[in-house]
């Protein structure tokens, strides 16, 4: 059951999502047109191309981002804990390519952000979670990779390679920590869903965000960037709406 929901909140993702949303309007616009139906496949058509611009847009985007990236301010390295979690994100095994190449920018973040903390707090481990997805190796154990790479002892490392999304992550963590405070890393973007869930499951997560992509000098162009991070902001939105439906 819990693997059909799974894929079922991503068929309805990639549809709300900036992209698949204007694509939806278009299509459904140009059917319109192919009926013959040219005052609706107006409507469609400009509304799908007033989002694309829309999303697009750098002041539009940076201002979704806002919403979720002040939540949570920098970790100030200063608090003592026995484990540091740091959340999956994307990869890819081109064996052509070095580590730092195989993983996305927000894992390559996440990694380097727990590493130093994991310096700058003795005694610490690294947790690691994530799947493979459409991929021949987990993430976790990319992330893994490049950890040692950065210096950090394997027995340093607690690595779970089966979660698929936030909440299989933090049921893994609990069984470890229990109830006791632990450090959570993840993109700023992302860390308020994080620590929903976390915390919804009993948890005290201390937020250690990074990966940000709030920017104070803002320019009125449309950008690909800006669409991207359109669609992260609204992938995080439908994502907490969808954890308070499920709770």
């Amino acid at each position: 059951m819990d693997s059909i929901a799974f894929f079922v909140k991503k068929f309805i993702t990639f549809f709300v999502e900036p992209l698949g949303l204007v694509i939806t309007l278009i299509v459904i616009g140009l059917y319109f047109l192919y009926k013959n139906r040219f005052s609706y496949a107006k409507i469609f058509i400009s509304i799908g191309f007033f989002l694309l611009v829309l999303f697009s847009f750098e002041p539009f985007s940076n201002l979704l981002v806002q919403g979720l990236e002040n939540q949570y301010p920098k970790y100030d390295y200063k608090t003592s804990v026995n484990y540091i979690h740091v959340l999956g994100g994307g990869h890819n095994t081109d064996k052509k390519q070095p580590i730092s190449s195989h993983l996305g920018s927000a894992s390559t973040k996440r990694v380097l952000e727990g590493v130093i903390i994991h310096r700058k707090l003795p005694n610490t481990k690294i947790i690691l979670t994530g799947y493979a997805g459409k991929t021949s190796t987990p993430t976790a154990l990319m992330n893994a990779q490049l950890a040692i790479e950065l210096g950090v002892d394997e027995k340093e490392l607690i690595i779970n390679p089966t979660p698929r999304d936030t909440k299989e992550e933090a049921l893994f963590t609990r069984t470890i920590v229990g109830n006791e405070p632990f450090i959570l890393v993840t993109s700023a973007s992302h860390m308020p869903r994080a620590m929903m869930l976390f915390e919804s499951l009993g948890m005290h997560p201390i937020p250690a965000p990074t990966d940000f992509h709030i920017t104070d000098t803002l320019h009125l162009t449309l950008e690909s960037g800006s669409l991207e991070d359109s669609r992260m902001a609204i992938h995080e939105y439908i994502g907490m709406l969808w954890a308070k439906i499920r709770s």
